[in-house]
């Protein structure tokens, strides 16, 4: 992905990372490379919409690893919920 960068508003400027962990349910190994690629191309969409920027996104069979940043209006819950739904729609519509 990329370097981490300052979201600049109209009176502050922010710097926030997270380091969010996404396992499968289950914990099944489900998380193939089509999903892996599914999953990625989702994840520029999303930064395309929302004030998220993906910094690293890295897979194994049963969970994901996010390093995103944001602005400080989006709570974690909503940054996870937003990414977690949009991200299981597209992969179960397309795999």
């Amino acid at each position: 992905m990329s370097s981490s960068r300052h979201f600049h508003k109209s009176h502050n400027v922010s710097l926030l990372l997270y380091h969010l962990v996404c396992s499968t349910k289950y914990r099944r190994l489900v998380l193939s490379p089509k999903v892996d690629r599914i999953l990625k191309r989702t994840c520029i969409e999303i930064e395309d919409r929302y004030e998220i920027h993906f910094l690293e996104i890295g897979s194994d069979k049963n969970h994901v690893h996010f390093l995103l940043q944001s602005v400080p209006t989006y709570s974690p819950t909503k940054i996870a919920r937003t990414i977690k739904s949009i991200t299981a729609r597209e992969i179960f519509s397309q795999a």
